[in-house]
């Protein structure tokens, strides 16, 4: 019997067929998340890093002592850094992947391609959620106040997994892209950093120069995280940073998931 050839397989793979590959290899995945639990070391312990250095070493600076009205300004923006630090690490993981051989016995599956990626996909926005509702129990025990209702806050979480399943795509490619995981995670930073930082998660933009203000209003980071913040405590519009960090998502994903699928058919070490 002839082997499949890698990348000629999409075009027999139905739809019922492929969900079900989907579904396999989510499983595996998340066996392997089982079997390591190590691997949710960064959904666990980040938001909580996080949410205990900014609040206790900066957050009675930046409200002159109130470290209560940081907590609720900074939790909502912290859902909105959730979905970057989860999504950069899975390009490390598919490139070690590719390394070690791993993409290489799945391309000799008769799957659909999009399939071996999309099942990782699922998975990561299984970890972002965790992480998320790690953050939130974090936040509510130093005193994190939802002024709205849990409808509005499934709503905030559901918008940040959504734009961090966009920002998903971008490190898969990367990983695909770069030689190593050392150069993935070293690329991922250099994008992190700026995005994270020029943004109004940890601070509002008034007191920012001008330079930095005209960036961070085009920062998707900062609509996500003002959406989430008028989501939780009722101030300020909802429907013009959702709108944005929305079409920020499907324009990620449009954009980038087509280009991810293609490198992984053709990449050949």
């Amino acid at each position: 019997m002839t082997a499949p050839v890698p990348g000629k397989s999409d075009g027999r793979i139905g739809p019922r067929a492929n969900l079900r590959h989907i579904g396999a290899l989510v499983r595996r995945n998340a066996l392997q998340i089982r079997y390591q639990p190590f691997a949710m070391f960064d959904a666990l312990a980040m938001p909580i890093v996080f949410a205990l250095l900014f609040t206790y070493v900066f957050g009675g600076a930046m409200t002159g002592g109130n470290r209560s009205e940081y907590v609720n300004y900074f939790i909502p923006g912290l859902m909105a850094m959730g979905g970057l630090n989860i999504a950069m690490s899975i390009g490390s993981g598919v490139n070690d992947d590719f390394n070690k051989g791993v993409m290489d016995r799945f391309r000799t599956l008769p799957i659909a391609r999009s399939s071996v990626l999309i099942a990782k996909l699922v998975v990561e926005c299984g970890r972002m959620l965790v992480s998320t509702l790690v953050l939130l129990i974090m936040g509510f025990i130093m005193g994190f106040e939802l002024k709205t209702g849990p409808l509005e806050l499934l709503a905030a979480v559901a918008l940040a997994v959504l734009f961090g399943s966009s920002l998903t795509w971008i490190f898969m490619l990367l990983g695909m892209s770069l030689p190593t995981p050392q150069a993935v995670s070293g690329m991922g930073f250099l994008v992190m950093m700026p995005l994270q930082f020029g943004s109004s998660i940890f601070a509002p933009t008034a007191t920012m120069p001008d330079w930095l203000r005209s960036f961070t209003e085009y920062n998707p980071l900062s609509r996500l995280a003002d959406a989430a913040r008028a989501l939780t405590s009722g101030d300020g519009a909802v429907a013009e940073p959702v709108t944005v960090t929305l079409s920020w998502t499907v324009a990620i994903t449009v954009l980038v998931a087509p280009l991810a699928v293609r490198k992984f058919r053709n990449k050949t070490t």
